[in-house]
C-alpha cells in the first residue's frame, strides 16, 4: 500500500497559492481514480482507494505546511506504512514553472514542509517536485509562494495535473526517472 501526500495550507484563501500545488495534485488524483470521499482523519483530509491494482491512501495535511510531518507520521504509524512507500507532491522554487522532477530522498532544499516530514519520518521517501519558478522583482520568497497563481499559470496547472495523473502508474511503480521524463514530455 502507498501513501500519497499533497502539501499545502488548509485555509480557504490559500486554495490557489503556489504553495498549495500539492493539494491540487491530490484533488486531481482523487477525482480521476474515484477515491473515497475526503474524511478528516490523522490531522488531514484522507481518501482511500486503488490506482491500477495498488491500494493507496491520499492525504492533504491540515497541520499547515510547516508541520506536515505530524500528520504523516500519525498515519504511517497507524497503517504500518513504510516511509519508502510515501510519495509527497510539493512546490519547488528551483524548478521552472510546469516542470516536474521526481526523486527519492535528499535534502529539504529550504522547503519547510519537506523539513517537517524529514524530522518526523526520515528522508527515505519519494518526492515529486513541481516547479513554480522563482519570484520576480526581488519579491520575498515567502510572499511569492503564498501568492495565487496568475491566470496563465492557472491554465498551465490543468496540464500539469493531467500529465501527473496520466502517468501516475509509472510513479506508483517507483520508476521515478521514467515518471519525470513522461510528465515533462507530454
Amino acid at each position: 500500500m502507498l501513501l500519497l501526500v499533497g502539501l499545502g495550507n488548509p485555509t480557504p484563501d490559500s486554495e490557489n497559492n503556489r504553495h498549495n500545488i500539492g493539494f491540487k495534485i491530490i484533488d486531481a488524483i482523487n477525482k480521476k481514480f474515484g477515491l473515497s470521499k475526503q474524511k478528516p482523519k490523522f490531522k488531514g483530509l484522507l481518501t482511500t482507494g486503488t490506482v491500477g491494482d495498488q491500494k493507496v491512501y491520499a492525504i492533504k495535511p491540515l497541520t499547515f505546511m510547516n508541520n506536515s510531518g505530524i500528520c504523516i507520521r500519525e498515519l504511517i504509524e497507524y497503517f504500518k506504512i513504510d516511509a519508502e512507500d510515501v510519495i509527497v507532491f510539493h512546490d519547488d522554487l528551483d524548478v521552472e514553472f510546469g516542470k516536474i522532477k521526481a526523486k527519492f530522498g535528499g535534502s529539504d532544499a529550504g522547503h519547510n514542509g519537506i523539513a517537517s516530514i524529514d524530522k518526523f519520518i526520515g528522508k527515505d521517501y519519494s518526492r515529486v517536485r513541481i516547479g513554480i519558478g522563482k519570484p520576480k522583482d526581488k519579491m520575498e520568497v515567502s510572499d511569492f509562494v503564498l501568492q495565487n497563481f496568475d491566470e496563465e499559470e492557472m491554465l498551465g496547472l490543468e496540464e500539469i495535473t493531467n500529465n501527473i495523473t496520466d502517468s501516475i502508474s509509472i510513479l506508483i511503480d517507483k520508476k521515478l526517472d521514467l515518471f519525470s521524463s513522461s510528465v515533462n514530455n507530454k
